[in-house]
């Protein structure tokens, strides 16, 4: 017994406090276990490893660059500001956890816990009517990090393996009833192609779906309007993500003026402001365009891991859960819906963020929201799409609208509920600031009672759904009648 709590103890400080290493190994065994040759495991550890401490340089760079933006607004206004963001969000409860002794150990345990979870549920499909398994690694690891502050915040006596249990439990249920939501929208546009959504907007692309026939003509699609040409460029994301930054951290800046930025320590690319140089031609461009830079560093980390992660995941999905539907990337769906749904959306979610933080500016909010690229894209970009197929042009715009509404409203609620306003961040997508937040307040209200009202509630779902489904096995088989709209 003693010799297996060392081989524990050296696990958990070597491979669960190191996620990289934890993941490289999560694709090594996927792919021994799907026959590949032990050269080829070999690779996708180093490409998985390799990609994530990519991953890791690039939000590294986010948090140094920018955060000395964020601490000096609020000693020039007294305000306590945060970015919704979930790298930004990831760094911030980090921070959070040190402060109370935790370290990545207690993430990557509750993330195994929960997959581990999601693999069972599938398993016993006939009787939790679970039917998808979530993949999207990056994901999962953001979301389990989140939900480690989350739990631990509300339930300090369990700050322990009791805990980490119960953070496992909560998202892999979430993950599993969240992606299975998913199941028939996706399908509906999709025309059927076999997958479901594993992302940050699975609540939110059922609601979306539901709501859309009830606000627009499906008749009336985004594709029928026209749009100027030079919107096009906005399609890339480093455009666009520069653009953001520069009117939004870049306005700021300018507010703050150049004496806040003579002395800090920023990131690789940008640093200390220095007086003989252009303050906006020089400084803040190259500040705020930085973003796109570190952007892109960890984008191509993601890609990295994620690509072996997947192929390793849905390998284990086919031999141990024939059947199963894999639960991917929200991007996955951009190209079965309208070409313009994707830009709409980025678009109408921006405008709408703007606004609602502005109105927290005219009223005096206690927390200042700085909008974050990754929720206003893909969040409102997914839901338009989704919205567009159901409901036409005027449905992605409400419905990513409202997205991005809720996303600065709900989200500056949920920086103060979970306590993260010293941090400069939260998790910022639309299902952790609406259906997380709310879980949230039901658990610090109720307590542990709490707890299990929220597991239970979520268990219940996929039980109405099955219960509705009008034919018992196209549910299994996740096929729904395209005829109908």
């Amino acid at each position: 017994m003693e010799f297996l709590m060392l081989i524990g103890k050296w696990f958990a400080q070597n491979i669960l406090t190191k996620p990289e290493f934890f993941v490289g190994l999560l694709v090594f065994f996927g792919y021994l276990f799907m026959g590949k040759k032990i050269y080829e495991a070999v690779g996708g550890f180093i490409k998985a490893t390799v990609g994530y401490m990519i991953l890791n340089v690039g939000a590294k760079g986010l948090v140094v660059t920018f955060r000395p933006i964020l601490e000096a607004l609020g000693k020039e206004f007294q305000l306590k500001a945060a970015v919704i963001d979930p790298y930004f969000g990831l760094q911030a409860v980090e921070a959070a956890l040190k402060t109370i002794g935790q370290t990545t150990a207690s993430v990557m345990t509750a993330l195994l816990i929960g997959f581990i979870l999601n693999i069972l549920l599938v398993l016993f499909r006939k009787i939790t009517k679970i039917r998808t398994l979530f993949i999207t690694g990056h994901i999962m690891q953001q979301q389990a990090q989140t939900a480690t502050w989350m739990l631990f915040f509300l339930f300090p006596q369990f700050r322990n393996v009791t805990g980490v249990v119960l953070i496992g439990i909560f998202v892999g249920i979430y993950w599993a009833v969240g992606s299975n939501l998913s199941v028939e929208p996706t399908q509906r546009l999709t025309e059927n192609a076999g997958f479901a959504i594993g992302h940050q907007q699975m609540f939110a692309v059922w609601v979306a779906d539901k709501l859309a026939p009830k606000l627009g003509n499906p008749k009336k699609r985004l594709d029928d309007l026209k749009l100027p040409n030079w919107l096009s460029m906005l399609h890339d994301d480093i455009i666009s993500t520069g653009l953001i930054m520069m009117i939004f951290f870049g306005g700021i800046m300018l507010v703050l003026g150049p004496n806040h930025f003579t002395s800090i320590k920023g990131g690789d690319i940008v640093s200390a402001y220095d007086p003989k140089k252009l303050w906006f031609g020089t400084y803040v461009i190259s500040t705020t365009l930085s973003f796109a830079v570190y952007l892109t560093i960890l984008k191509t980390g993601v890609r990295m891991f994620v690509s072996e992660l997947t192929v390793s995941f849905q390998g284990i999905s086919n031999k141990i859960l024939p059947g199963s539907f894999p639960a991917v990337d929200c991007a996955a769906t951009y190209g079965f819906g309208s070409p313009s749904a994707v830009l709409f959306g980025f678009l109408v979610g921006t405008v709408a963020q703007f606004i609602s933080i502005a109105l927290l500016l005219i009223f005096k909010s206690p927390i200042f929201i700085i909008t974050g690229f990754v929720p206003v894209f893909f969040d409102n970009a997914t839901i338009a799409v989704f919205a567009d197929k159901r409901g036409g042009a005027r449905a992605a715009f409400i419905l990513s609208a409202l997205s991005g509404v809720f996303q600065v409203f709900l989200g500056a609620a949920a920086v103060i509920l979970f306590g993260l306003s010293d941090f400069g961040g939260w998790h910022g997508n639309i299902d952790q600031s609406t259906l997380w937040l709310g879980q949230g307040f039901i658990m610090k209200y109720l307590g542990i009672i709490g707890y299990v009202l929220v597991i239970v509630t979520m268990l219940i779902i996929p039980q109405i759904q099955y219960a509705k489904s009008k034919n018992k096995e196209q549910y299994y088989e996740g096929t729904v009648d395209l005829e109908e709209n």
